[in-house]
């Protein structure tokens, strides 16, 4: 008799994976959208909107190692669960601010909360999915996530033109509680506990023994080149990312003078840039891995792209057309994505039980370089009235990025992680 047809729930844990990403981004820029209303309503400065939007970030950033042990130690069944509900929480809660203080309050707490999602992510993908498909699976959930950032925007504008700001951020809050009850109820931790998995499934992924929880080897993770390496590497990429999510909109204004109707779909093109950039990346870098191995296969379509990326920034910046800048920046913005997916999937390949750990470090110092990125541009722009400064210090993060992958061996696992 023939043997029985692998089952399909690994790709109902990549579906609620891709949906958990789109919900995080939609949850985390559709403030930026309702920026208008809440400024006039809370008679908030622009330097006190800049601080809104920053605390997240900041706390973002300096939670998710500590989010990503949880993830480690309690698994991605409790741990995602929990953000989630945070997350949703604090999107409602945000309709409540009363005034500046109150609503810098919410964003830091919202970015301590949402810490920990995509390391949770990696933890889950890490017991359900095969080796081989991991890059592309990191690829499909930051493009939904960027997609679902793209999407955010038109989709405020509508529901503000029948319900107030406040009332908006009760009705995401409310969706992004819907998808913790989902996850909680369907997922476990090891597939081997679920009920739709079957042996032939279990064979497909190549599932290892569940391994206990063991004590963090920070000695090793602070000595470990490829770790160094990665956290470097994300930072100089992400540094370009954030100059895409803020100062675009405004170079294309002021610096190339496109009309403000031309603006809204010339800023929207980096995203969807990005958003293809990051599928093809884990697609060619799962492909590569199979064919040349970890070590090279992980590495080349950063080494390829973020190069690329750097000379279309120099590009854009001697562009004579605003036209050739514009879509300049938006190649940059796809080119430097090659190496995202990838950087994940090796995060769990070097990582093992503490893969929580290791993505979190890298998604810190990420997070780190975006935070740095708008400064920079503001402070160029105050001093010295230069847009070209900050646009090569884009440049330059992009080649120190490339620069880091050559120290990467995703084959060579951090000592004591196993």
């Amino acid at each position: 008799m023939a043997s029985a047809a692998p089952t399909r729930a690994r790709h109902v844990v990549l579906a609620l994976t891709l949906l958990l990403t789109a919900l995080a981004y939609l949850d985390r820029i559709c403030i930026s959208t309702a920026a208008s209303a809440i400024k006039r309503d809370l008679a908030l400065s622009d330097a006190q909107l800049g601080f809104v939007f920053s605390a997240f970030t900041l706390a973002y950033a300096l939670f998710e190692i500590p989010s990503g042990w949880l993830a480690d130690r309690f698994g991605p069944r409790l741990m995602l669960t929990r953000i989630v509900v945070w997350w949703s929480a604090l999107t409602a809660a945000t309709g409540l601010a009363a005034g500046y203080r109150s609503l810098v309050l919410i964003r830091l707490l919202f970015g301590m909360g949402e810490a920990g999602a995509f390391p949770g992510l990696a933890r889950a993908y890490s017991r359900w999915l095969p080796s081989r498909d991991r890059g592309r699976a990191f690829g499909l959930a930051v493009m939904t996530g960027v997609l679902g950032g793209a999407l955010t925007q038109p989709l405020v504008v509508s529901l503000l033109g029948v319900m107030s700001w406040r009332r908006t951020f009760f009705l995401f809050g409310l969706v992004g509680l819907l998808w913790a009850l989902a996850w909680f109820g369907w997922f476990r931790d090891d597939p081997q506990q679920h009920a739709g998995v079957n042996a032939a499934e279990l064979r497909l992924i190549g599932q290892p023994a569940a391994l206990p929880h063991a004590a963090v080897p920070w000695g090793s993770l602070l000595r470990s080149r490829e770790l160094v390496g990665l956290c470097c590497m994300y930072g100089g990429t992400i540094y370009g990312w954030y100059f895409y999510l803020t100062w675009l909109p405004q170079y294309l204004l002021r610096a190339r003078g496109f009309q403000l109707r031309a603006v809204g779909w010339l800023a929207a093109l980096p995203l969807l840039s990005i958003a293809a950039g990051v599928l093809a990346g884990g697609w060619l870098s799962d492909g590569l891995t199979r064919r040349h191995g970890a070590r090279l296969g992980r590495r080349l379509t950063g080494l390829f792209g973020l190069p690329l990326a750097s000379l279309a920034i120099v590009g854009a910046v001697l562009a004579s057309r605003p036209e050739w800048a514009a879509l300049a920046l938006s190649a940059a913005a796809g080119l430097a994505a090659l190496g995202v997916a990838p950087a994940w999937a090796t995060c769990l390949e070097i990582g093992g039980r503490h893969a929580g750990v290791v993505t979190g470090a890298m998604n810190t110092f990420g997070n780190l370089g975006g935070a740095l990125s708008p400064v920079v541009v503001g402070l160029c722009l105050q001093r010295w009235g230069s847009w070209n400064l900050p646009l090569l210090s884009v440049a330059f993060f992009y080649l120190l990025a490339a620069a880091c992958w050559l120290v990467i061996d995703a084959g060579r696992p951090i000592e004591g992680v196993g």
